[in-house]
């Protein structure tokens, strides 16, 4: 990768613009998940440590160009101190950076209220990105999670200024380089959730990179149609039917095994400990009007879990069931904490991310486990999908 780090970087007496993604949920005034905080903990740790002066950017909310009250980063400034462990000063503006306050030029920490405030943000103007640059002599992007943004305070200034990735940003890089780009092989992927379309263009990558697929949740219920399935009132898109045959002609052209549930846990209700049976999946299945498949079945996770053994990296998107409502998260914990296992053995390197993915994974407590875990969402699915990062590519990666 061409990109520099903050080790490549001489900071000592230099303020350097760090981009960071603090979005994290408050309710009530108070932050609820710092999360998000604690992972930038060691990029600002370390430009202090190099002495430098960090200056965040950061987004909260999408309060569009506009100064909404609500929005401002002002509720997060307590618990980014406390995972600091020092003061932080928080610029209301620009202009008080411009003109340089005693607070604000003495401060060890500064972080400039909520960059989307400012049109020029979104719209990557480049006169907002020149006037950003002047606050600073380094520029350095921790906010991997809002790389695939191309915004001022994300594509615009690592092109005016010398720059680097923070240390999440090069933990996400070299995670996701780990899993894709430059796998161990055999390298296979799960890929759940509800739709096979927000997920095709992910789908029609990794097929051509991976040597196993499976594909579980609702996705895998419009790729059983697709074969020929009716499973009554499950979860499916039969627009999506015809995608779905694409994918595995690709997927068998390529090489890559298209592992499907071979059985399910079907009920007649959408409710926790709904009353459920163990049904057999395949072309010729055929439900009732008012059954669905809720999760995958014993048989199916025991051909995961074999699936498994043979592989040397697993990337994990999306979860294999309805997994927010017991028994039919059964699989996807299953799956989760066999992965988890076989990465405590030293045998997978297995790396995940995405929405619901990270929620999944801590309910079957093998998150810890995990070699890598994404936060990123958006951004982790369009580096899957293959796709160019403008904050990445901006860094020279």
């Amino acid at each position: 990768m061409g990109w520099k780090t903050l080790d490549d970087m001489d900071l000592h007496g230099k303020r350097v613009l760090v981009r960071v993604d603090i979005n994290v949920p408050v309710e009530k005034g108070r932050v609820t998940d710092d999360t998000r905080i604690q992972r930038i903990v060691p990029t600002v740790q370390d430009i202090l440590a190099k002495g430098g002066r960090p200056v965040l950017l950061a987004h909260f909310g999408r309060p569009k160009g506009k100064r909404v009250q609500d929005l401002s980063l002002l509720v997060v400034k307590p618990a980014l101190e406390a995972a600091l462990n020092r003061k932080v000063v928080l610029a209301e503006t620009l202009e008080a950076v411009e003109t340089g306050t005693e607070e604000i030029t003495k401060a060890d920490v500064l972080l400039l209220e909520n960059i989307r405030f400012y049109p020029g943000e979104e719209k990557n103007d480049p006169g907002f990105a020149q006037r950003l640059a002047a606050l600073g002599d380094v520029y350095c992007n921790d906010a991997f999670s809002a790389a695939h943004r191309a915004h001022a305070s994300t594509e615009a200034l690592a092109r005016l200024l010398p720059c680097c990735a923070g240390r999440l940003m090069q933990a996400e890089l070299s995670a996701l380089e780990a899993a894709l780009s430059k796998p161990e092989r055999p390298v296979g992927a799960v890929v759940g959730g509800a739709k096979v379309s927000t997920k095709i263009e992910l789908l029609e990558n990794l097929v051509n990179r991976l040597d196993l697929l499976v594909i579980g949740g609702g996705m895998a219920n419009t790729f059983l149609g697709a074969m020929g399935a009716d499973l009554g009132s499950s979860l499916s898109e039969p627009d999506f039917f015809e995608t779905a045959k694409d994918i595995m002609l690709q997927a068998d052209k390529a090489g890559c095994r298209v592992l499907l549930p071979v059985d399910g846990l079907v009920a007649r209700e959408f409710k926790a400990a709904a009353p459920h049976e163990v049904v057999e999946l395949g072309p010729d299945t055929t439900l009732a009007a008012d059954q669905m498949v809720l999760d995958a079945g014993p048989a199916t996770v025991a051909l995961v879990e074999a699936a498994f053994a043979g592989l040397k990296t697993l990337i994990w998107n999306g979860p294999m069931g309805a997994f927010e409502i017991p028994p039919f998260d059964t699989a996807t914990v299953a799956a989760a904490q066999a992965a988890a296992q076989m990465t405590r053995d030293g045998a997978l390197i297995s790396v995940a991310g995405g929405g619901d993915t990270v929620s999944a994974l801590n309910q079957a407590g093998a998150a810890e486990d995990f070699t890598y875990i994404s936060t990123a969402g958006g951004a982790f699915l369009e580096w899957m999908e293959g796709k160019t990062l403008p904050g990445v590519a901006a860094l020279g990666g």
